[in-house]
């Protein structure tokens, strides 16, 4: 465990109450007869083994709090065993293939995570990606930009049975549970997930939990800000926004998010290169450095696109920053990175660069990228729910 593990693993102080602004949805989710959440209207499925024996795969004792990143590319469960953090994650994707009762022993033999919707199955999580790469489609994903693919049938049925496979039931009613959210756009001020939230409380409070969310860019700050005391800046360049928040003692004073993410890079790089937007997704997080034009034309197609992504955040702080009653700050504040857009060596030289084009409106302690950026949200989230735990206790003592 890292120094910094150490620390944030360390006393944590209570965090501050952030208010949430939640959109009313567009109907209310229908669940059917044995289902944990809303789910749409079709036949019923067959599950495939791996899902059936989720319960087994889960850890037993679920009286704890966890944390829940539930993003457009991955969703990341975080917990605390024996005062270490532990993540596990599952990619937000699927494709659909032919059914037939000789695939379905494959697949039931491979232990792959499917159902069986008429006359397709439904690979899910990371299971579907071999069978992309194998077939050269398109992964499919149940969102898009940060919020519910209302283009996408299966959408519904797909996160719920992704995040039931992470977590189960709760092991005691009432269970904490914190789940990221995308912050408003600062294209317009409106909100980037219609219904998100309300969504994801019922999916959870149907299995059990006490659910509340927490802007993603402040997950960011509670993960990886501790020894601040929570205070400065935390942004998440993730796949279908990036978002961005100013914290005071754990206190949210500037909360946004831009569409151009890692998604857009994707589909830029595809339509100008030819490539499939899976490949592309995978080499930017397996291989791809950000260290200038080469001979590579993939490479400096994705170069291109990842500064658009860069400029239209570091931008869009500014304004923000100019634009709202930003608090007083009489020491400089760190800022730190994560998501999984960021990942890519040389990310960080490229993002402090056009920081620093012009004057920035608030003094700067350090620029960083978290020491884990797949998972620095989610545990974000736990840090949250921990303390919620903690000063509930306080509270009923």
């Amino acid at each position: 465990m890292s120094s910094q593990d150490r620390e944030q693993d360390a006393a944590r102080p209570e965090l501050g109450d952030e208010p949430a602004s939640i959109a009313p949805p567009r109907r209310e989710p229908r669940l059917p007869k044995g289902a944990t959440a809303a789910v749409p209207d079709r036949a019923p499925a067959r599950r495939g083994t791996q899902e059936m024996n989720f319960m087994d795969n889960v850890e037993q004792d679920r009286s704890q709090p966890f944390g829940l990143d539930i993003g457009t590319s991955r969703i990341v469960v975080a917990r605390n065993v024996g005062r270490k953090d532990q993540f596990e994650a599952e990619l937000n994707a699927f494709i659909t293939l032919p059914y037939s009762e000789l695939t379905e022993g494959l697949l039931v033999r491979e232990e792959v995570f499917y159902e069986v919707a008429g006359s397709e199955f439904i690979v899910a999580g990371d299971d579907q990606q071999k069978f992309a790469e194998i077939f050269h489609v398109e992964t499919r994903r149940p969102m898009v930009n940060g919020a519910l693919n209302r283009a996408e049938p299966h959408s519904l049925g797909v996160i719920r049975r992704i995040i039931g496979k992470l977590v189960g039931k709760a092991g005691t009613p009432g269970q904490k549970v914190r789940f990221s959210v995308p912050a408003p756009l600062a294209e317009t001020g409106k909100e980037a997930a219609y219904h998100h939230e309300l969504l994801f409380k019922e999916l959870l409070a149907e299995l059990g939990y006490d659910a509340k969310p927490i802007d993603e860019g402040l997950a960011v700050v509670c993960g990886e800000l501790g020894s601040s005391n929570y205070t400065g800046f935390g942004i998440s360049f993730g796949s279908g926004l990036c978002n961005a928040c100013l914290a005071v003692l754990s206190i949210p004073v500037m909360s946004f998010s831009v569409l151009k993410a890692g998604d857009y890079i994707d589909r830029q790089a595809a339509t100008a290169t030819g490539e499939s937007a899976t490949r592309l997704r995978v080499h930017k997080e397996q291989s791809f450095q950000l260290n200038g034009f080469t001979g590579d034309r993939v490479d400096n197609v994705l170069t291109v696109y990842y500064d658009d992504v860069i400029l239209s955040l570091t931008d869009s702080l500014r304004a923000m920053l100019s634009s709202a009653q930003r608090p007083k700050m009489e020491q400089s504040i760190p800022l730190v990175i994560a998501g999984g857009t960021s990942m890519p060596k040389g990310f960080l030289d490229r993002f402090e660069k056009a920081l620093r084009t012009s004057e920035f409106p608030l003094q700067l302690s350090e620029i960083r990228l978290s020491s884990d950026p797949l998972n620095s949200t989610a545990r974000g989230a736990l840090v949250a729910a921990l303390s919620e735990q903690v000063h509930a206790k306080a509270v009923s003592a």
